[in-house]
């Protein structure tokens, strides 16, 4: 830290990503990447006359991106807002919702962990909810809370969705403040709750492009909601970087929108690898919570979280392990190939076996 950093963020603990080793190849189950590539049509479009056009700049609108969401969901273009995936729109949903003491943010305590940073980032009043002894979220939590409200549906990394009732109950609940909808998982068995964005003038549901659209790499994610609330993202954008998503990253979500096909046909199979992989940790002594996402989230009597993490990592497997208390048995799981998940079953039927 240098003795010129505002004090503001001195004591700021930033989010930590899911680790990028490169001194061996891995078997990367951690930081819950698709394990397919993008679509024919998408590498296609990434051709070298578009690479040559870096020299100009990418369109600031994103008109035919978002024409291409609008279609799909069935909404207008002014219901949609795009930007540098969807971490970068919970920080401006932070930025332009929340305000210091004024208006605070709930969020359930084992979740996201950029929520408590975008908090602590921004000076917000964070209200922590725990969730339920099963991981679940109660939605009574966040009925009439007088507050923003922030959901990931499903949840992370417990994978555990709430059903659309509850989140038009939240949403129904506090008419005066908004209630962020945080969908990156929901393509892989959760409800969308894009719908009600049309019934209800609060609701923000934040998507992305990383997770079922197979473009992580591309940093792209997308946000419905009404036009005002839309209008609000817009000015944070332009008075930051209005030119914040690169050409390339533009074409290949336009793309990637008109192959949604071949994206929810992976989805089936990774919901498909996810049940088979579940079935097959429970059968080794584990408990799986019930995931909705494209990852699993599974602790073992038999051996500790960190320690099997280790062991994983040492023989060439990445998972993610977290240190807070309340989960530190527990690791979480990206579903990857049916053959990366044989091996992962593999290694741990060894490990167990060693103890």
């Amino acid at each position: 830290m240098s003795r010129f950093l505002s004090s503001k963020y001195r004591d700021l603990e930033a989010y930590t990503p899911g680790e990028q080793p490169r001194d061996m190849k891995y078997i990367k189950l951690n930081t819950n990447e698709s394990p397919y590539p993008p679509s024919k049509r998408v590498i296609d479009a990434l051709s070298s006359d578009e690479v040559m056009k870096l020299n100009l700049y990418s369109d600031p609108t994103a008109k035919e991106l978002k024409a291409r969401i609008a279609e799909l969901y069935g909404v207008e273009s002014e219901n949609v807002f795009v930007s540098n995936g969807s971490d970068d729109i919970l920080n401006f949903s932070f930025m332009a919702f929340c305000e210091g003491d004024k208006t605070a943010v709930s969020f359930p305590e084992i979740s996201y962990g950029f929520y408590s940073v975008y908090a602590e980032l921004h000076g917000v009043k964070a209200n922590v909810i725990p969730l339920k002894d099963d991981f679940s979220i109660d939605p009574c939590d966040y009925m009439k809370n007088d507050s923003t409200v922030v959901i990931a549906n499903p949840n992370a990394p417990t994978g555990i969705a709430l059903g659309l009732d509850d989140i038009e109950g939240i949403v129904k609940s506090n008419p005066d403040h908004l209630v962020l909808v945080d969908e990156a998982y929901v393509d892989f068995g959760a409800q969308s709750a894009i719908e009600l964005t049309q019934k209800y003038s609060n609701l923000l549901v934040v998507c992305t492009f990383s997770k079922s659209r197979s473009l992580a790499g591309a940093r792209l994610g997308f946000a419905i909601a009404s036009k005002e609330i839309i209008a609000d993202l817009e000015k944070i954008k332009y008075s930051t970087n209005p030119y914040n998503i690169n050409r390339l990253s533009l074409i290949a979500g336009e793309m990637a929108i008109l192959d949604n096909g071949y994206y929810m046909d992976n989805c089936k199979r990774i919901v498909e690898t996810r049940e088979y992989t579940q079935n097959a940790l429970r059968k080794l002594g584990f408990y799986v919570t019930d995931s909705k996402a494209n990852f699993i989230f599974a602790k073992s009597d038999k051996i500790g979280g960190e320690e099997l993490y280790l062991k994983l990592k040492a023989r060439g497997i990445l998972i993610r392990h977290f240190s807070k208390e309340k989960i530190k048995d527990y690791n979480r799981i990206t579903v990857g190939t049916k053959a990366e998940m044989d091996s992962l079953i593999s290694a741990i039927t060894e490990i167990l076996k060693e103890l």
